[in-house]
């Protein structure tokens, strides 16, 4: 097939609503679930703008079930009547031109000094994204209604008298199928973003309305300042500050002056960690230039007091930021009459000035808190060393670990006593972890060597719940049992976070199978090594892999007939069946004392035998009885014994 030619008549041009709705990437960053919340956000910070200036302190935004929306202001009401020095009606130029608005003369103070929108985007591409759009405006005595379709005005500008004294805008709309993949905007996303707007604009109403009819409400009298003490609550390492002032600069010397306001609220806390940064009420979620500035900033002003007061040893390396981030609440909050977002979406911005003018306001702020409240100073400077001091130990067991657990289990490198099994297919093989070299004995002998392996835990492991990372990886049967599972640990503790190397993808086994003795110990290391994959490898519990292998209590024997019993209940069902007859009954020994055969028949036979599956079905549960059972909860051990003791008091030898 000839190709077409490329030639002047092959460019051409989108018109119209087009521009949106056939590119919304472009404007929303995606055509996406998250593209759709952005235009909706498009709409709302126009309503926040207003509010902002002093014109209306409550925000309504309500979901429908169907995905439409309604944000509702009580401003001053968009001014859509027609405008002699455009020559063309104002709600055409608001939902109907890209690059149009009211916001464009903010650095002069003329309107919108501080504002969210500054591209005059925001409304045109989000009506031209919509399936329909109803706008409806009080404002100067009179209500003022429009009707949009895909982009296109239906029936022009309506206009009727108003005698009422509300002023305001509502504007209702549903995002078109046609032009994002997904309009099912999540409950959650509102709640978030109002809560966060809430935030950086003090005084303000945010009110809620979910798809179900739930409603919510948010609201910050002292903005940043409540949030942070709301998120550190009363275990704070230190008190909240608060700093602000305001700057007047330029990006470059050719550039135009403008105007910066800052401030900032943090405090120091071990128990909930956060840095959010607002700019003209935006979350910057990648931050840009305040990210810069407060990673400069704290950086110099806490390295400085630790040199200062001798508090490196001899030849200590200097502090990171992570060393601070680890133990740092901190929002900022600045607003600028010129602001260069990365893109349209503003997650980021690139000020040259406000990174700067950030950089010295955090820097002097800090330095001088450090001098004036030398107790809070103290506790601040030897908890950023502790951080430091404990991530750089944990990049050295990491290191460590890594080295110790990516070994593989060949002749160069064998695990001591893993004994493997032939089939490579992941599919089908299967790990027993058995209690004891003498149950090795025999399970090896009574296995199926195509497809199970071994591996014997010599006596009880280590408590995985009780002990640091740095003992657990100190254990020669956890670290043997670590490498011949092959997916690596999931390390979820802040200091010790870059030790995790877990990938299920490298998972050897299909399942893997605890195997011990049907008896107080036995139990005991069972649960140990539950315990083992409860602490260093949940994933493996939770997608399933890891299965108990039941252990008969007792071996019946008539006449040529072997009967296994589980458990008492199934014992008196094989004595009733065998009444009148002669029979042997004895407790079952320990698994290194059973024949192959009864242990292929009872515990490793696929056909025969009993496997319980370990799936936490409650993690919260799960985590509670782990806490009661092996962690430091003592008190509450005591009592959980001294209620169920009694129960399993017939399992305890005695003898």
């Amino acid at each position: 097939m000839a190709k077409k030619t490329y030639g002047n008549e092959s460019l051409s041009m989108l018109k119209g609503a087009d521009r949106i709705r056939k590119r919304p990437g472009v404007i929303f960053g995606s055509d996406d679930i998250v593209g759709c919340c952005h235009s909706a956000f498009e709409i709302i910070s126009n309503s926040i703008d207003e509010a902002r200036e002093g014109y209306g302190k409550i925000i309504e935004v309500e979901l429908f079930r169907d995905h439409s929306i309604q944000v509702t202001d009580y401003g001053r009401g968009i001014p859509l009547e027609f405008n002699t020095r455009e020559n063309r009606y104002n709600w055409e130029l608001v939902f109907c031109e890209l690059y149009a608005g009211g916001k464009y003369a903010n650095s002069s103070g003329e309107n919108y000094e501080y504002s969210l929108g500054l591209n005059g985007l925001g409304s045109c591409a989000t009506q031209y994204s919509s399936e329909y759009m109803d706008v409806t405006v009080f404002r100067d005595g009179f209500k003022y209604s429009l009707h949009f379709e895909k982009g296109e005005n239906i029936g022009g500008l309506q206009k009727e008298s108003y005698t009422g004294r509300k002023t305001g805008s509502i504007i209702k709309w549903k995002p078109d199928l046609d032009v994002f993949t997904d309009i099912a905007m999540p409950d959650e996303y509102f709640e978030t973003t109002l809560k966060k707007q809430a935030v950086v604009n003090p005084g303000i109403t945010f009110k809620f309305t979910s798809s179900s009819g739930e409603k919510s409400e948010y609201y910050y009298e002292n903005g940043i300042v409540d949030y942070v003490k709301e998120i550190a609550q009363e275990k704070a390492l230190s008190s909240v500050q608060f700093f602000e002032s305001e700057r007047k600069g330029r990006d470059r010397s050719d550039k135009a002056e403008y105007k910066v306001k800052l401030s900032a609220a943090f405090c120091f806390n071990n128990e909930a960690t956060m840095i959010e940064y607002y700019h003209n009420s935006s979350f910057l979620e990648y931050g840009g230039a305040p990210d810069k500035a407060l990673r400069s900033a704290t950086v110099y002003a806490f390295d400085q007091y630790l040199k200062n007061n001798g508090k490196y040893t001899k030849n200590e390396s200097k502090i990171t930021f992570t060393d601070i981030s680890d133990s740092l609440c901190f929002v900022s909050s600045t607003f600028s009459t010129d602001t260069s977002y990365e893109n349209q979406t503003k997650k980021s911005i690139t000020n040259k000035f406000i990174q700067e003018a950030m950089t010295e306001f955090l820097r002097h702020n800090i330095e001088i808190y450090l001098i004036e409240n030398k107790a809070e100073a103290e506790v601040i400077a030897n908890q950023i060393l502790v951080n430091k001091r404990s991530r750089e130990s944990a990049e050295k067991a990491r290191v460590n670990v890594k080295k110790l657990l990516t070994g593989n289990t060949d002749a160069t490198n064998r695990v001591q006593k893993f004994v493997d099994c032939r089939s490579k297919d992941i599919n089908e093989r299967e790990i027993y972890i058995v209690e004891g070299d003498s149950a090795l004995g025999s399970c090896k002998l009574g296995r199926d060597s195509n497809f199970q392996a071994i591996i014997p835990v010599r006596g009880k492991i280590l408590n995985c719940l009780k002990a640091d990372y740095d003992k657990v990886f100190k254990s020669d049967i956890i670290l043997d049992i670590i490498k011949v599972l092959g997916c690596g640990v999931e390390v979820k503790s802040k200091a010790n976070k870059n030790m995790s190397t877990f990938d299920i993808n490298n998972l050897r086994w299909n399942k893997i199978i605890i195997c011990t003795d049907a008896d107080v110990d036995g139990y005991q290391i069972r649960t140990l090594i539950l315990t083992l994959f409860y602490r260093l490898m949940p994933t493996l519990i939770n997608e399933g892999y890891v299965y108990i292998a039941e252990s008969p209590l007792y071996e019946i024997t008539c006449k040529n007939d072997t009967f296994f019993a589980y458990n008492e209940a199934e014992r008196i069902q094989i004595l009733d069946k065998l009444e009148g007859k002669n029979y042997t009954i004895q407790r079952s020994k320990g698994l290194g004392e059973n024949q192959p055969d009864m242990m292929w028949q009872t515990t490793m036979n696929p056909e025969t035998r009993r496997l319980i599956r370990i799936l936490p079905e409650d993690v919260v549960k799960t985590q509670e009885k782990f806490e009661l059972l092996l962690g430091d909860n003592l008190a509450g051990r005591k009592e959980h014994i001294a209620q169920n003791g009694s129960k399993y008091i017939d399992l305890t030898d005695v003898s």
